[in-house]
């Protein structure tokens, strides 16, 4: 009795077991299984395919942007760069031109003392010679008189003076304005009687610092058109501006004479720049002549020859001064 007790409960028990099991297989199907509709579950699919795929491409120009970006980046701090440089090399610029600008003002200010000087010098040799009454009889400076109240410069600005004469035009030009400290009015032609200032045209530039300084300035870009003859200049410069009562000085520099006959333009300006009654000139005519066309150990060139003896004289002739510069430098 007690053997088929135990053979009926071992069966009983693997019976369990199989009967859980089955269960447990139902139960998973049924969590892995799909429930709902098919096509509201392929409907979702697909929306979320397409959000990703949008989310993908908002992805993919965000990189090309990013991209794009920083090469835009690279390129602006390679700008900003090469400004900098730019800003380091003219700052070391202004500060060797300030240095410059220095140096030449001490040096003007020592060249005025040491001429105010020698003035002085020879001003008491001379009374000491010819006694205290002696009262000098004109206004000269380095053979120049200086009393006049009205100053015109009349340049070449043809190529030879732009290359070559430049630099000397500007201090030879910063010496006259200093020769005359205060002035009525000033003006600058080129030898065709071309204007500086166009807004200053058959008038006069007032005169003052900042004005000469901007006269300076200018000539730096000035190149109009030039004949290598002052002839136009001269008497433009006559016609337009002598006025009576007025004392007038016109500065001649140019380095050649490009004309045929010497003697015709002396006579036209002795024509227009008559003496009335005894009296002086209308204006005095002074030149300087700059050594462009000498050569070194050699004769200097016809035009050169032409230009001194044209402006020897009409500067004779007209109460002027001619001044041949020996050199450039």
């Amino acid at each position: 009795m007690r053997r088929q007790r135990r053979e009926l409960q071992e069966a009983s028990i693997s019976f369990l077991d199989v009967i859980s099991c089955g269960f447990g297989a139902i139960v998973m199907l049924l969590v892995i299984a799909r429930v709902g509709d098919p096509a509201a579950l392929e409907e979702a699919e697909n929306a979320l395919r397409g959000t990703v795929k949008e989310f993908q491409q908002r992805l993919f120009d965000v990189r090309g942007e990013s991209v794009v970006l920083n090469e835009q980046l690279k390129s602006r701090k390679e700008q900003l760069s090469e400004l900098n440089q730019r800003v380091a090399r003219l700052k070391a610029k202004l500060a060797s031109v300030e240095k410059q600008a220095k140096k030449l003002s001490l040096s003007q200010s020592r060249e005025k003392e040491q001429l105010q000087l020698v003035m002085q010098v020879l001003t008491e040799e001379m009374e000491r010679l010819v006694g205290p009454e002696f009262k000098q009889q004109n206004q000269l400076i380095g053979g120049i008189p200086v009393d006049s109240e009205y100053i015109i410069f009349v340049i070449d600005t043809s190529g030879s003076m732009q290359v070559a004469a430049w630099e000397r035009v500007k201090k030879e030009m910063i010496n006259i304005l200093d020769i005359y400290p205060d002035v009525k009015g000033i003006q600058v032609l080129n030898d065709m009687g071309q204007y500086m200032f166009s807004a200053y045209r058959e008038r006069w530039i007032p005169d003052s610092p900042k004005m000469r300084e901007e006269i300076i300035a200018t000539l730096g870009t000035w190149a109009p058109f030039s004949n290598s003859s002052p002839v136009e200049g001269i008497n433009a410069a006559i016609q337009t501006f002598y006025k009576a009562g007025r004392k007038i000085s016109i500065y001649t520099l140019g380095d050649d004479f490009q004309g045929n006959s010497i003697r015709n333009v002396v006579r036209a300006i002795d024509r227009l720049n008559q003496a009335h009654r005894g009296e002086q000139r209308l204006v005095r005519v002074h030149a300087i002549g700059f050594p462009v066309h000498f050569s070194r150990g050699g004769a200097p060139s016809a035009s050169a020859i032409k230009f001194a003896a044209l402006m020897r004289e009409l500067s004779y002739n007209n109460g002027g001064t001619f001044i041949g510069l020996s050199s450039l430098n």
